[in-house]
C-alpha cells in the first residue's frame, strides 16, 4: 500500500521482504542503478562533524551520485546525515534517487517528533518499533535495486545502530567505506583499522577485506573513492 501524507516523500508500507519488489515498483523506485547505503549519524552528531559532512555533501558526493544516476539509500528521517543528504539533493535539484527505509514503530507522530525527510525521493516503512530494525532491510533494498551492478556503504559518523548496518553490508559482500573525522562510529572503525586499541566488535568490522578508511579532510580522495565503487567493471 502507498500513500503520500502532507509535506512528506511517497511511502509504502511492507510487512514481510517479498513485498518489496511490488513497494518499490509502486514507488517509482529505478532498478539495476548503483547504490549507495549512507548509514551514520542522526541527531547525536555535534555541530563541527554536521558542517564537514554538509560541505563534504554538498561540494563533492552530489555529483558522484548524479554521474552514476544513483540510487542512495538511508533510513530516510529528518536528522543529521539523511536531512544533509535530502537538503543537498533538494538545493543541487539533483536527479539522483533518494529512497529512505525507516522501522514504522520509530517515525510519525507520537514517535518522539522523529519525522521523514521531506526531501527524499520515497521511503519504504518496515517492520519495528526499535531504532536498528530496519538495518537488514535496508541490506535487502539495496541488493534489489543495485542487482548486477555495484553498491557500496559509506559510514559517516554514526552510533551503536551503525555497527549493525555496517555489519549488514558486510554480510551481504558489499565494500565499505569508512569516513574518518566525521565523528563516534566511523572514528571508531577507522581508529581500529590503524592499530588503536578498540572492542572486540570494531576491531572485527575494522579487519573486514572490504573496509577501506578514508578522510574527511581529503574530500576529493573521498568522493573518488565513492566513484570507483559505484563504477560498474570493464568487460573482458
Amino acid at each position: 500500500m502507498t500513500v503520500t501524507p502532507a509535506g512528506t516523500p511517497p511511502v509504502a508500507e511492507v510487512t514481510a521482504p517479498d513485498q518489496l519488489p511490488d513497494a518499490l515498483a509502486a514507488l517509482g523506485i529505478p532498478a539495476r542503478r548503483p547504490v549507495l547505503v549512507c548509514v551514520g549519524g542522526a541527531d547525536g552528531m555535534s555541530a563541527a562533524d554536521l558542517a564537514k559532512v554538509e560541505r563534504f555533501v554538498a561540494d563533492n558526493l552530489v555529483a558522484v551520485l548524479e554521474r552514476h544516476r544513483a540510487v542512495v539509500v538511508d533510513g530516510g528521517t529528518d536528522s543529521g546525515l539523511m536531512s544533509v543528504l535530502g537538503r543537498a539533493r533538494h538545493a543541487a535539484d539533483a536527479g539522483f534517487t533518494l529512497l529512505g527505509v525507516a522501522a514504522a514503530q520509530t517515525v510519525g507522530p507520537g514517535r518522539d517528533g522523529v519525522g521523514l525527510e521531506r526531501h527524499h525521493s520515497a521511503v519504504v516503512l518496515v517492520p519495528g518499533a526499535t531504532w536498528g530494525d530496519e538495518s537488514p532491510w535496508l541490506a535487502a533494498v539495496a541488493d534489489l535495486v543495485a542487482g548486477a551492478l555495484p553498491s557500496a556503504t559509506l559510514v559517516v559518523n554514526g552510533g551503536t545502530v551503525t555497527y549493525r548496518d555496517v555489519e549488514e553490508s558486510l554480510g551481504a559482500g558489499r565494500r565499505v567505506l569508512v569516513v574518518a573525522g566525521s565523528g563516534r562510529a566511523a572514528d571508531a572503525i577507522a581508529s581500529a583499522a590503524s592499530g588503536g586499541a578498540t572492542d572486540a566488535r570494531t576491531a572485527r568490522i575494522a579487519a573486514s577485506p572490504l573496509v577501506t578508511t578514508y578522510s574527511i579532510d581529503s574530500p576529493d580522495q573521498l568522493a573518488a573513492a565513492v566513484d570507483a565503487a559505484l563504477t560498474p567493471p570493464r568487460p573482458g
